[in-house]
């Protein structure tokens, strides 16, 4: 590939956080706990996150690739050099296997950064030469949608999912060739990638159309996934749902996603819940909440009654004088949510019986007749 103008004003060790002299092994996993963090997913409406993610995607698709890294440091070894760009598919650059400049002088120094000698001895592929190889991709992140039973929200569950996504061929393993055959390196380009056209002191170069780019061709494609290396496919994935879900919460199950393609990392799942309704509690946060009729007796007298909660029945005291809509707190007999227990807020409801008995009516007008005050005294009436 073409020298690319970023390698002399970009420090890509730097970018990912690892020493000059890492391993690709450090450097796949600085990459990839980088990509986690900054991922737009993770980080939605981030524009720092999301140029973040850009650079250390640009980093990794240089020092990710062993030929690419070794053309990198040559090329940072020689220190700043101006005016010299371009490159990548469809790009161009200069040829210094047509031109000499004399020796030790800027044809040797062009030379040793496009991989010829002063003389025009070249490199396989010229420019910066090397099989480029296929580079990892991650897969796609994935969405689905599951509806819960109120109780389970509540306390967590472990459930299974059923979905048909993309995953990796069963028949082929991903290479995408047929069993008992492999991808063969691109005749057309050498397994570069790109060809080159050269013109006199210029050479372009563009994407080879035999391959694609990809570098190998699969000359006899896999029956099952026709060469993709990807089939879709009915699965199963459990998922674990915490304690306290609310309505509309995305849970991340990483690496449950889209298959990744070449070697890269799968993309994650993101489960999207939904709740439904109980018939007799709501929640607001972490609370549960619940209405509980109560006679004019008791809310006048006082009383204790029992209120119910996901566990069990509790004991709720009233005081005398309880007024109708009045909200009474039951410490610990909400949600779990790990950090914190929320509780259950009553809200009680004064029932006025529509039917009266004897012994009730001769009650009432007794009370009446002993009532001296009237709740409507305030409106001068």
């Amino acid at each position: 590939m073409a020298p690319q103008r970023e390698w002399f004003e970009k420090d890509y060790y730097k970018t990912l956080g690892v020493p000059e002299g890492a391993s690709q092994k450090d450097i796949t996993n600085a990459y990839r706990k980088l990509a986690r963090e900054n991922h737009p997913d993770t980080n939605p409406n981030n524009a720092a996150a999301e140029e973040r993610f850009k650079a250390v995607a640009a980093a990794y698709d240089v020092l990710g690739d062993e030929e690419k890294r070794k053309e990198y440091d040559e090329v940072r070894s020689m220190g700043p050099v101006g005016g010299f760009g371009g490159g990548g598919p469809g790009g161009f650059r200069f040829n210094t296997g047509d031109v000499n400049f004399g020796e030790g002088g800027l044809g040797d120094i062009l030379g040793q950064m496009f991989g010829r000698g002063a003389g025009g001895a070249g490199r396989r592929g010229g420019g910066f030469g090397g099989a480029s190889g296929v580079q990892p991709r991650r897969g796609e992140d994935l969405s689905a949608e599951l509806t819960l039973d109120f109780e389970d929200a509540a306390r967590g569950i472990t459930t299974t999912l059923h979905l048909t996504t993309d995953a990796q061929c069963g028949t082929c393993g991903g290479n995408g060739a047929k069993p008992g055959t492999s991808p063969i390196v691109c005749p057309q380009c050498g397994g570069r990638g790109v060809i080159d056209d050269n013109q006199g002191f210029f050479a372009m170069s563009s994407p080879c159309p035999r391959c694609q780019g990809a570098g190998v061709v699969i000359e006899h494609p896999c029956p099952t996934c026709r060469g993709s290396g990807i089939e879709r496919r009915p699965r199963e994935v459990k998922v674990r749902i915490p304690a306290g879900v609310s309505d509309g919460q995305r849970i991340r199950l990483k690496g449950r996603g889209g298959p990744g393609r070449n070697g890269g990392p799968n993309g994650d799942l993101f489960v999207e819940c939904h709740i439904a309704p109980h018939r007799l509690f709501g929640r607001d946060g972490i609370n549960l909440t619940v209405r509980v009729p109560i006679t004019f007796a008791e809310a006048a007298l006082g009383a204790t009654i029992q209120v119910p909660t996901l566990d069990n029945q509790v004991s709720l005291r009233l005081k005398p004088g309880t007024q109708n809509g009045s909200r009474h707190r039951v410490k610990g007999k909400g949600l779990d949510s790990g950090k914190h227990h929320g509780d259950l807020i009553v809200t009680v409801d004064v029932v006025v019986p529509s039917e009266l008995s004897d012994a009730e009516r001769a009650a009432v007008e007794q009370l009446a007749e002993a009532t001296t005050t009237s709740p409507r005294a305030y409106l001068g009436s």
